[in-house]
């Protein structure tokens, strides 16, 4: 396992983190039980993975309660872990400013630690990311001031987005949604480097698009059940073109996360794993590097064939 810089006065990250929203109890994705959930974070300890990503809504407070559990006795020092809040455990959402310390400490409980790496808001409204015109960042500025976290920021789709929130707050970490159907956010790297911003990948797959197990005809009773048949059928067409680019049906998804893992500014990426086999499977991109030749066929592919599409999350 290879390791970069995430933020300040943290552990070096993982290349590969660990996504939990999948460890809860009906997550929305496959349900898992507790002990396959613990299983799953003691086997990503063994592959040398080092950061974690969850939330209070993550089944219900769930996520974090067994992510909590498997990480109890492991050297706080050696890992990283990342949390949210507007998304709530009870399912409701809520921005308010003066929700985030409340918000914050049922992490806390939940997650048995006394501190996170790091909080961010969780795909928040453009509105609140405007440091000049909300009191939320002052009031994560005394969250690090207090110890309980290290560094802030939020989880964004967009590359306005994410400029807006690096151009007037002083967050320091951005989890951002790119993969190779959406690439609209790496026009913010740059700036993001430049800055100290650490970026998480989240969705490299495209919610197991990039995994190549699905097709025009697949159909979904999940969350996935958002997209309509055109978007499948849209979907099933690019996926295709991507696996004539990248030559290696068998190895999609790896390529898929090594894509990801090719811009110097990503700190970590989180696949989803719903089981030890995938979890392995996704470790493994990090010994299956992409050249920068395919990194720039891949680029010229989304601005020419998918930038215009406009393809919903």
């Amino acid at each position: 396992m290879k390791y970069n810089r995430y933020i300040k006065d943290a552990a070096l990250v993982s290349e590969i983190g660990l996504g939990a929203w999948q460890l809860g109890d009906n997550s929305g994705w496959k349900s898992m039980s507790e002990k396959e959930a613990v299983e799953l974070v003691e086997k990503s300890l063994e592959y040398g993975i080092n950061f974690f990503d969850t939330a209070p809504n993550y089944g219900h407070g769930t996520g974090e309660e067994r992510l909590g559990k498997a990480l109890k006795g492991v050297d706080r020092s050696k890992i990283v872990i990342n949390t949210k809040f507007g998304h709530t455990d009870s399912g409701i959402t809520n921005y308010n400013s003066d929700y985030i310390r409340e918000s914050l400490e049922g992490s806390l409980k939940r997650l048995q630690v006394a501190y996170v790496d790091s909080l961010i808001i969780h795909n928040p409204p453009a509105a609140y990311l405007d440091g000049n015109k909300n009191d939320h960042y002052e009031i994560l500025e005394r969250l690090i001031e207090e110890g309980k976290i290290k560094a802030y920021g939020a989880s964004l789709d967009t590359y306005e987005d994410m400029k807006l929130l690096i151009n007037t707050t002083n967050a320091k970490v951005i989890e951002a949604f790119f993969n190779i159907l959406h690439q609209d956010s790496s026009r913010a790297f740059a700036m993001a480097k430049e800055k100290e911003v650490g970026i998480i990948v989240k969705i490299p797959l495209d919610s197991g698009w990039l995994s190549g197990k699905y097709t025009a005809e697949s159909t979904f009773n999940d969350i996935r059940s958002r997209w309509s048949k055109q978007d499948i059928q849209t979907r099933a067409h690019l996926v295709n073109r991507v696996k004539e680019i990248i030559q290696e049906k068998d190895h999609l998804a790896q390529k898929a996360i090594s894509f990801c893992l090719a811009y110097d500014a990503v700190s970590t990426v989180i696949p989803g794993n719903v089981n030890i086999a995938q979890l392995t499977s996704n470790v493994e991109s990090v010994n299956n590097p992409i050249s920068k030749e395919l990194v720039k066929k891949l680029e010229d592919f989304y601005l020419n064939e998918v930038q215009q599409l406009n393809l919903p999350w």
